[in-house]
């Protein structure tokens, strides 16, 4: 008595399943990338560079609402 032989079933297609990335997959990181490498290059532009912190501007603007 002879055992039944299995075949491989035949390969599956990709079934249209595209692996390209949207353009927007690169665009987005290379535009962060670019933004902040900007904000090192110049930090004068960013807030956290000011003087006085914006927390700062806030707790006092606060103080003198609540004083008077």
């Amino acid at each position: 008595m002879s055992a039944p032989t299995h075949t491989r079933p035949p390969r599956a297609t990709r079934g249209g399943v595209d692996s390209r990335l949207p353009w927007w997959a690169l665009a987005l990181p290379v535009l962060a990338f670019v933004t902040l490498l900007l904000l090192i290059l110049n930090p004068a532009d960013a807030q956290a560079a000011t003087e006085q912190p914006a927390i700062a501007h806030l707790l006092e603007r606060l103080l003198q609402l609540t004083v008077g």
